[in-house]
C-alpha cells in the first residue's frame, strides 16, 4: 500500500480525522435518501492526477472501518490508480468483466470489510463499455453484494463516462483540488451531470491547507 492511504498509514492526522468527517456527512445524507452506490469525479484532469483516486481511496477504508461492508470499483479505464494504490492485479477487472462476460475478481486489500475491483486492461471503447447494459446490470447487482459501493470515475468534462455512470446512482460526489479545480469547471460539471438527472451530493476540498487553530486537538 501507498502513502496515499492516510487513513491507515497516519490515521490521528488531521487529514484522516477530515476522511470520517466526510463519512460521516455522507452517513447523515443516507438517513433521508438511500445513498447505497456513490459516484466519486472531478471536473477535469489536473495536474495532481491521482488525487481522486486517493480520495476514493481513502474513504472506503473509512466506510469499511465504520463496519459497513464497502466496495470500491475502479472505473476510471482510461488511467486506473487503484491497482496501484492497493498493489493489487489489474489482470481481468472491470474492463474484461464487460468486454469478455470475465467473472469478477474483487481483491481482498487486507482492510476489514473492504474489498476492491481493478479496472482492468484498458479497453478501445471505455464509453461503450460503460453505458451498456452489462454495465447497468453489473451496478445492480454491486448494490446487493455490499452496503457501500464506491465508484472511481474519470473526470466529468474529459470525457463521456461519469456521465453515463452518474445516471445510474444515488449520488455524485465531486472532488475539487484548493488552487488548481477553476470554479468555471466545476459550474458546467455540475450542469452537465444535473442534465442527466444525476444527484450531485456535495464536494470534497482536497488539498487544502489545515486550520491550526483546531489541528492540535
Amino acid at each position: 500500500m501507498t502513502e496515499k492511504l492516510i487513513t491507515l498509514s497516519a490515521a490521528g492526522t488531521a487529514a484522516a480525522e477530515a476522511y470520517r468527517a466526510l463519512r460521516t456527512n455522507l452517513i447523515f445524507n443516507d438517513l433521508d435518501d438511500r445513498l447505497r452506490a456513490l459516484l466519486v469525479t472531478m471536473p477535469a484532469p489536473e495536474s495532481d492526477a491521482g488525487s481522486k483516486a486517493a480520495v476514493v481511496a481513502n474513504l472506503a477504508v473509512t466506510m469499511a472501518q465504520s463496519g459497513r461492508r464497502t466496495l470500491l470499483v475502479d472505473c476510471d479505464l482510461r488511467h486506473p490508480r487503484q491497482h496501484e494504490i492497493w498493489g493489487i492485479c489489474n489482470d481481468g477487472g472491470l474492463s474484461g468483466a464487460l468486454a469478455s462476460g470475465d467473472e469478477l475478481q474483487t481483491a481482498d486489500v487486507g482492510v476489514e470489510n473492504l474489498s476492491v475491483l481493478a479496472a482492468g486492461p484498458r479497453a478501445d471503447n471505455p464509453a461503450d463499455l460503460l453505458g451498456s447494459r452489462q454495465m447497468e446490470a453489473l451496478i445492480s447487482r454491486l448494490r446487493g453484494e455490499a452496503e457501500f459501493v464506491l465508484f472511481d470515475a474519470p473526470p466529468v468534462l474529459a470525457v463521456t463516462d461519469a456521465a453515463l455512470l452518474a445516471a445510474h446512482m444515488d449520488g455524485v460526489l465531486l472532488v475539487l483540488n484548493a488552487g488548481q479545480t477553476r470554479r468555471d469547471h466545476a459550474e458546467r460539471a455540475r450542469e452537465l451531470l444535473e442534465r442527466v438527472r444525476a444527484r450531485v451530493i456535495g464536494a470534497v476540498l482536497n488539498n487544502a491547507p489545515v486550520d491550526a487553530s483546531i489541528s492540535a486537538y
